[in-house]
């Protein structure tokens, strides 16, 4: 698709979104406020913690706290459709005997009844518990950390990283050796779930149909959360997300679907649900509520001056592949200078942060393989069109800013693809 194309595309599809019958309240939905008091007891037929609870985005002062009511976790949460008090405390110990912060949330059912918790005033570097209550039901404990303190320089920093967790393909036993390990901090770097509809034959199979609609995901991410191995990791350390394509939609490129036929106005109605149910579901801060199908993840989370974290967002701003998608033979299109996988915005928020960083490593959290890797055996030539590789320009600039700015010791943590590579990553691939 032309990068004019590709622009009338996108505005089109934002213009179907909010004009279309019913979407503009589904924008508008997210963002509901919550009305009347919220119930302090409410009759459950289950115990409403099933889905867990966690904690992320460390800073040196606080954290955030997450947990989802969910009583019947697999038919659309099975709470009351009405507003429920959730108390929650936190502690310095695990017997949760030295409680230094406590307070009630409100669990809504416009957000699924999730909450989503910012304790601040803590001490920096140093673990906390918490738990959550719901009328005589309490939650698993959870334990935390806080970042260091801004200009301390910690000896050593413990991250795990994982991504492309097929609930189908496999048990998650990786999840169960991370809990047990000493870790400061777990990074998720996408496909925290997949999309599509349950198969036969497999080891686990996906509940429903593929996902389409904001209950569809709702009830898929739910599937994912009641998962032992994971809750365990999740409870154990604070988190780091961000998404790759199948917590919407198999290599979706900002509005663009890789199905050709589908609607861009309904395209985009089902990525509001699909980012809405995906900040419902994650222990990222209240300004990363979505709007609509707008939803911004990228951020920067130091950890004293030893590193710093740019957790990036390469599907919600990219263009379109070239050559067609998948693995192909170099076309023009993997040059254009204005094609892009973060975006304007987003490259220039990057590389300005890069220059201002004083930390001593410099991770990029993100996405897809940013080196070239020939994916054909012989002479011919084929590259993955929906990676860097297919971006050469950008990855070019990128990488050339590394290298001429002295960025500190950058280094490109990857998902996506389901295997583990170590990439030498170069200006010039040639």
């Amino acid at each position: 698709m032309s990068s004019n194309r590709r622009r009338a595309a996108l505005q089109i599809s934002r213009r179907h979104f909010l004009t279309a019958s019913g979407m503009a309240l589904a924008a508008s939905a997210i963002r509901v406020p919550v009305r009347g008091a919220a119930r302090r007891r409410v009759r459950l037929r289950d115990d409403p913690f099933q889905l867990g609870v966690a904690s992320g985005e460390p800073a040196p002062d606080g954290v955030v706290l997450w947990t989802r009511l969910a009583a019947d976790p697999l038919h659309g949460g099975g709470m009351p459709h009405e507003a429920v008090e959730v108390g929650w405390e936190l502690a310095a110990d695990d017997k949760m005997q030295r409680i230094v912060r406590q307070g009630t949330a409100t669990a809504s059912p416009e957000r699924a009844h999730a909450v989503h918790v910012e304790v601040n005033g803590l001490q920096p570097g140093r673990w906390y518990w918490y738990r959550f209550h719901v009328g005589s039901e309490t939650s698993p404990l959870g334990r935390t950390r806080t970042a260091p303190a801004p200009n301390s320089l910690p000896q050593a920093l413990r991250f795990a990283f994982a991504s492309c967790q097929h609930y189908e393909s496999g048990l998650f036993t990786a999840y169960e050796h991370m809990a047990r390990e000493n870790l400061d901090l777990v990074i998720h770097l996408g496909d925290y779930i997949y999309e599509a509809a349950g198969r036969e034959g497999q080891v686990r199979r996906h509940v429903g149909a593929e996902l389409e609609t904001l209950d569809d995901y709702r009830n898929r991410h739910a599937q994912y959360k009641t998962d032992g191995a994971l809750q365990a990791a999740h409870a154990a350390f604070p988190w780091l997300v961000t998404w790759d394509d199948h917590e919407f939609d198999n290599n979706y490129a900002a509005a663009i679907s890789e199905e050709a036929e589908i609607d861009p106005g309904k395209f985009l109605q089902r990525r509001a649900a699909a980012y809405q149910a995906y900040y419902e579901h994650m222990p990222l801060r209240p300004s990363a509520l979505p709007c609509g199908p707008d939803m911004r993840l990228y951020r920067r989370v130091p950890f004293g001056r030893l590193a710093e974290f740019a957790v990036l967002d390469t599907r919600q701003y990219r263009t379109d592949q070239p050559c067609g998608d998948h693995n192909k033979p170099p076309c023009d299109g993997v040059f254009a200078a204005d094609a892009t996988l973060l975006g304007g915005r987003q490259e220039q928020w990057l590389t300005a942060g890069l220059l201002e960083s004083r930390a001593k490593w410099n991770v990029l959290a993100q996405q897809v393989m940013m080196a070239r890797v020939d994916r054909t055996p012989g002479e011919q030539v084929a590259w993955s069109m929906d990676q860097w590789a297919g971006y050469d320009a950008a990855r070019s600039r990128l990488l050339r800013f590394l290298a001429e700015r002295s960025v500190s010791n950058p280094v490109v943590l990857t998902g996506d693809i389901h295997s583990n590579w170590v990439n030498d990553l170069k200006i010039d691939f040639e």
